[in-house]
């Protein structure tokens, strides 16, 4: 029976016919999307689901879904997708990362254009018969100081574009290294020396913990007076209320709204503001992006069908399915050691050298290698997946190196990662045991025997007594349990460390309660996909 597809957005006529000539039956319902009651009701009989940004799919949804087996997104940004819901459901969830990254880019230098020459008002103006040459007095592109927050995929192409108008690009991006971006010929900064030296800023980051409310009121209040700002990114980068303020003031000279804090936006603080242009979510809007993203979801999907084959896949590896019966828990495994080191460095990665030793270097070393990177990386992009992982850290100038040998301990084989910056190196290892569980087993070559649960707390500090009940009482008093308890120490009365696994997550004053017994050189939570 062939497998059937539903399509519940607009999508190009010629995605359609890829999966009609490739033998899949397909019903294309543009609407449904907007109609949740209506495709919570369908969706049983489907076994893909190909869709935008107007469907949700939503954990009612996917209950209803028995066989669902792949949702494909025709863009990058997945936040209209319950993952964890998708994975636990079964669901494979692919996305098209690079469809649409050189129209973006273009629309944030048409905004930029835009806000710099009043374009939009003075089209208003003058087609109201007013002819007013002298109220819409612009600034040249030419000579200005460009900020770009995020140098990854479409900042890349905006720093391009920009030195190509002869404007000074620097650059705020924790990932970015020296050599990267000499390569790019852009100048690498601090957030606060780019706000305030910018004559223009452009956001090019998604919206996570670290990244939401960048430009916060007290960063706007760091900019240079005259300042233009331009976010074709996500919404919720920008503090907008505290932005307005500051057009009104004249403090800030424009900005240009692409994404908003919430859409649609029916209102907003920036709305009717003067020289203030806005756009309703228009970034990856044009015929060519919208054409190719359409295509290769349907080329994904359809390969995935007919074959089993994964491609940009945000939940699972792309491998075989024989290989990943076996590989499961180790795939996992390599994401647990990549997130651990990704939440631990906030420096840009110079390098990552991974070790395979015994069993786990006769495995798809490619498929492992991307799990881990995805892990580091997707600390600071939520959209990175396992095949895009690798050609980003490429492309940000991060060296890896991947060496596999025999058996050499005591585990049947293990996984050590160790990555290098510019003021330190860090590693961890890990294996998994015979109950499938992967295990943490070494920490900056400390022995330990952790299990990994999806909230934890690492502390490191020098080995003296009071320490585990410090750390238990500080836990008990903000109501945290601990689950599991691991403990590490290179010697007695030396550098010591402790993994604390705990029920729920932490709250900042417990952990600030623990910086402040004095007895911890660091102090983190950290966060793990563990379903």
């Amino acid at each position: 029976m062939a497998p059937k597809v539903l399509i519940s957005d607009e999508l190009s006529e010629a995605a359609v016919q890829i999966f009609r000539d490739r033998g899949i039956d397909v019903d294309f319902m543009p609407e449904l999307g907007k109609d949740k009651e209506k495709l919570a009701e369908i969706i049983g009989r489907y076994d893909g689901l190909a869709i935008r940004s107007a469907t949700k799919v939503t954990p009612t949804i996917l209950e209803r879904a028995d066989n669902l087996k792949v949702i494909g997104r025709a863009g990058i940004g997945t936040d209209n997708i319950d993952k964890e819901a998708a994975s636990k459901k079964g669901v494979i969830v692919m996305n098209t990362p690079f469809g649409n990254m050189i129209t973006t880019a273009e629309h944030a230098i048409a905004m930029m254009f835009a806000v710099a020459r009043q374009i939009p008002e003075a089209s208003v103006s003058t087609h109201a018969g007013k002819w007013e040459k002298s109220k819409f007095m612009g600034v040249e592109l030419t000579g200005k100081t460009l900020g770009v927050i995020g140098a990854g995929n479409i900042g890349g192409i905006v720093c391009d574009r920009a030195r190509g108008l002869k404007m000074k690009v620097i650059a705020y991006d924790p990932f970015l290294g020296e050599e990267k971006a000499q390569q790019m010929q852009v100048e690498k900064v601090e957030l606060d020396d780019l706000l305030k030296r910018a004559d223009f800023i452009t956001l090019h980051v998604p919206l996570t913990d670290q990244t939401r409310n960048i430009l916060s009121a007290e960063n706007l209040a760091k900019t240079k007076k005259g300042v233009r700002i331009i976010n074709c990114a996500r919404g919720g980068l920008v503090d907008e209320a505290a932005l307005a303020e500051l057009l009104k003031s004249g403090h800030v000279a424009g900005a240009a709204f692409d994404v908003f804090s919430v859409e649609p936006a029916k209102e907003n603080p920036l709305f009717n503001l003067p020289n203030v242009v806005c756009t309703p979510h228009l970034g990856a809007a044009t015929t060519e992006a919208q054409e190719n993203v359409a295509l290769q979801v349907a080329e994904q999907m359809a390969d995935y069908l007919l074959t089993g084959a994964v491609q940009n896949a945000l939940n699972m590896p792309s491998v075989t399915a024989e290989e990943a019966k076996i590989m499961g828990p180790w795939i996992k495994l390599a994401d647990y050691l990549g997130a651990f080191i990704g939440q631990m460095t906030d420096e840009p990665i110079k390098a990552i050298n991974i070790l395979y030793d015994g069993y786990a270097a006769e495995m798809n070393l490619a498929a492992l290698n991307c799990s881990l990177i995805a892990g580091i990386m997707k600390q600071v992009n939520p959209d990175v997946n396992m095949v895009s992982a690798p050609l980003i850290a490429k492309e940000r100038g991060i060296k890896i190196s991947t060496t596999n040998q025999a058996q050499s301990g005591a585990f049947e084989g293990y996984i050590k990662v160790t990555v290098v910056t510019g003021k330190r190196e860090r590693s961890i290892a890990g294996t998994v045991f015979s109950d499938g569980k992967p295990r943490f087993i070494q920490i900056k070559g400390i022995n330990i025997d952790a299990e990994v649960g999806r909230h934890m707390v690492y502390t490191t500090n020098e080995d003296v007594p009071g320490i585990i009940g410090a750390l238990g009482q500080t836990m008990g008093a903000n109501g945290v349990n601990i689950a599991n308890f691991t403990l590490g120490r290179t010697a007695a009365k030396g550098e010591a460390i402790a993994l604390l696994y705990v029920d729920e997550p932490v709250p900042g004053k417990a952990l600030d309660a623990l910086r402040a017994t004095g007895l911890f050189q660091q102090v983190k939570s950290l966060e793990f996909d563990v379903a």
